[in-house]
């Protein structure tokens, strides 16, 4: 195989994006060479801010993709899905994995993780709220700039996808299925 396998995973806040991205690399690179990208390690040290549509709050901005130092990622993408990469298998995750041309058009898979917006929000507010923040201040961010950014910019990214998978991965099969799916793939190819 010249060039490896790619997988671009999408999703919403706190839908599940980064959890099947591990499980299918704990499940797949025993057998494969995997390298994974995570998107959130490409956000900029100083990112812009974005006034919300209703409130007119001002917030720092972390869901468009101006928040990303695109230049290096995209640099970090190529070396490692480009010809001569040792990796068999690329798994990149992120909000914007399906909205960015240069991922999405590089992908062989394309998955969307599906979750409805009450149970991302109950999530990210156990997550933010772990990590120092109140309850207010989740909720508020959450409501006056996140929601709007994920129906703008991420829920039409799903027509992107060629799986849509169910974010709730402990009650799902969505694992399983892209997992054989892939390991078919990589089969056919190695």
């Amino acid at each position: 195989m010249s060039k490896p396998y790619v997988v671009a995973i999408a999703g919403g806040t706190c839908s599940g994006k980064s959890t099947l991205t591990d499980r299918l690399e704990a499940r797949l690179s025993p057998r494969y060479k995997t390298a994974v990208i995570h998107m959130d390690s490409y956000f900029k040290k100083e990112p812009p801010t974005t006034i919300a549509p209703i409130t007119r709050k001002e917030y720092v901005e972390h869901n468009h993709p101006t928040t990303l130092e695109l230049e290096r990622m995209y640099e970090d993408f190529a070396r490692i899905t480009g010809e001569g990469s040792d990796a068999q298998l690329v798994l990149i995750e992120g909000l914007f994995a399906l909205y960015l041309d240069e991922i999405r058009e590089r992908a062989d898979l394309k998955i969307f993780v599906d979750l409805e917006s009450d149970e991302r929000l109950a999530r990210r507010i156990t997550r933010f709220m772990a990590w120092g923040q109140t309850y207010e201040e989740v909720t508020e961010r959450y409501l006056d700039t996140v929601r709007f950014r994920h129906k703008e910019l991420i829920e039409p990214s799903r027509w992107h996808a060629d799986l849509v998978v169910n974010g709730t991965l402990d009650r799902s099969q969505a694992e399983d299925v892209a997992a054989c799916f892939i390991e078919k793939k990589l089969g056919k190819d190695l």
